[in-house]
């Protein structure tokens, strides 16, 4: 008997919600459709597959993909590659938007605010293979812009290629990463800085405090659930490296440099042909992501009570 008020309960809850719920529908079912039921194919990983075959006749080989992942010495330079520029990124590119919404929220002028804010939303909307067309431009040593500048400045030879060079790939990778993502990933900090008491701030002023102390006594420690939560995630994604950025800038003088998981997993799984290889070198990337995500998650919580889960 008791569980009948429970159910009458959820059953009104569900009732009275019914228009929300219709409303979100067609977002679950996009889920359910392009995330969940693909992951069936994660078998493949176990199995020699062939499309003719399918998954249901192609033969089992259990872990023979991953021996052979693990004793493959490009598997593991893609491993290293892909944690070194994901951390490059992690330390350089995530203070990024944080420093830029703090700025953006103590200057005086609106309208210059409005500006600059547009001004680096835009990138975020530029597709990768223009960015990248446009760094060949600029970069090249005849004719572009910015390498003259570089080379009038000394800062580079006359005869460097930058978009050839393995030594200057890094740094590339790291800058047009925070060029194009700064402005847009801001706004989630901005939205947090939004959300603060503006009475703090007047209390803060009456006492005399600087804009500096005000920064740090009060913004902070305010968006301070919002940014671990946001590292949490960030960590989680060191093993996925940006593809389209990586898959368009390596060429025949960086592709060592550019080899991560995802474009090894690309060029063995479709190009190669090898279906179940490259589905290994993805499981592969999923568990390490939810480990490094766990661990993250756990450490936050235990040293600051906030957690993502």
């Amino acid at each position: 008997m008791s569980g009948i008020p429970v159910k009458q309960s959820l059953a009104r809850r569900i009732w009275l919600q019914r228009y929300l719920m219709i409303l979100t529908l067609p977002a679950v079912l996009w889920m359910i459709v392009f995330h969940y039921i693909p992951m069936y194919g994660i078998i493949i990983a176990f199995q020699e597959y062939t499309p003719y075959q399918g998954f249901l006749h192609s033969p089992w080989i259990g872990l023979a993909n991953f021996n052979e992942l693990f004793a493959d010495p490009t598997f593991r330079e893609s491993v290293f590659n892909t944690f070194k520029i994901s951390l490059a990124k992690l330390i350089f590119g995530f203070p990024a938007p944080l420093l830029l919404a703090l700025l953006l929220n103590e200057l005086v002028f609106k309208r210059f605010k409005r500006v600059v804010q547009s001004l680096t939303y835009l990138p975020y909307f530029v597709s990768w293979v223009l960015v990248v067309g446009f760094m060949y431009t600029l970069l090249d040593p005849d004719t572009g812009a910015v390498a003259k500048l570089l080379v009038k400045t000394g800062l580079i030879g006359d005869e460097v290629m930058l978009m050839g060079s393995a030594h200057s790939f890094l740094t590339l990778v790291v800058v047009t990463e925070i060029w194009k993502n700064v402005g847009w990933n801001s706004i989630i900090y901005l939205a947090a800085i939004a959300g603060i008491d503006p009475q703090m701030y007047e209390a803060a002023v009456m006492d005399g405090a600087s804009r500096f102390r005000r920064v740090w006594h009060i913004t902070l420690p305010a968006i301070k659930p919002t940014v671990l939560i946001l590292l949490i995630l960030s960590i989680g994604g060191l093993v996925n490296s940006n593809f389209d950025q990586m898959y368009l800038m390596q060429n025949s003088m960086t592709q060592d440099a550019a080899n991560v998981l995802s474009v090894y997993s690309y060029k063995m799984g479709l190009v190669s042909g090898r279906f179940s290889y490259g589905t290994a070198i993805g499981l592969f990337q999923s568990l390490v992501a939810f480990l490094l995500m766990y661990l993250a998650n756990y450490s936050s919580r235990k040293l600051t009570q906030e957690s993502l889960f």
